[in-house]
């Protein structure tokens, strides 16, 4: 699998003939410089953890350019839904579904998930994270937007991620210390951390030392990729 950055909560995974975003934020994110269309190129799936402007992002557009079919709560399918989305599946937290090759799980994530259009607030279901697994391939968990809590550990039970994709901007997410305690207590057993959500806009932590620092001996790799560069697992 190839995992690639595109700075804040963006990313794409490659395996399997299947393109996945995750958090497709790129109109309007100071931290991304690349192509749009040629990164959706291939997108197959869009993840959305909650609905969220700097979430939801670009995911409207490329999945009328592409066909990609959207994946997130009921709340926000159907607020895409009335904007002109044609292909979606709803699920909510704690429930599963089969995407054909891979599965899709919404976890807790202790966050908002309001849109505000026009002075007017939009409930758009729970915030979530994502699991992502597939045959043969690493499964990765992409916390979304989230402070720590304690089902963290039942999370880890129960799905065993390999990649862990970790906020860790504070302000609006969990800090670099406490994203790594986080890490550290429920997720020691996996293969690689990497951190997101940072970096981005001034108010957020400007880069991932702090976390990388907080892991240091702590028996987990942390990779920090480089935007569009992407990592292999």
């Amino acid at each position: 699998m190839k995992i690639t950055w595109f700075g804040h909560s963006a990313f794409r995974l490659d395996f399997a003939g299947k393109g996945v975003l995750i958090d497709p934020f790129f109109t309007g994110n100071p931290a991304f410089s690349g192509d749009k269309a040629k990164i959706a190129e291939g997108v197959t799936h869009i993840l959305i953890t909650h609905g969220h402007g700097d979430h939801v992002g670009d995911s409207l557009d490329i999945a009328k350019t592409t066909g990609a079919k959207v994946v997130t709560n009921f709340d926000l399918c159907m607020y895409l839904a009335k904007q002109g989305l044609e292909n979606f599946d709803t699920m909510n937290t704690g429930g599963t579904t089969d995407q054909g090759g891979f599965t899709v799980t919404l976890v807790r994530a202790d966050h908002s998930a309001g849109l505000v259009e026009m002075d007017v607030n939009f409930p758009l279901g729970n915030a979530n994270g994502i699991i992502v697994k597939a045959p043969g391939e690493p499964t990765i968990y992409h916390m979304g937007d989230t402070d720590i809590f304690g089902d963290m550990a039942l999370i880890a039970e129960i799905h065993k991620p390999d990649v862990v994709i970790v906020p860790i901007g504070d302000r609006f997410t969990m800090g670099p210390e406490v994203a790594a305690l986080a890490v550290e207590r429920y997720f020691g057993n996996a293969k690689a951390a990497i951190p997101c959500h940072y970096a981005s806009f001034p108010p957020l932590v400007p880069n991932a030392d702090r976390f990388v620092a907080a892991l240091e001996g702590k028996g987990v790799q942390v990779v920090v990729p480089h935007k569009t560069v992407g990592v292999t697992v």
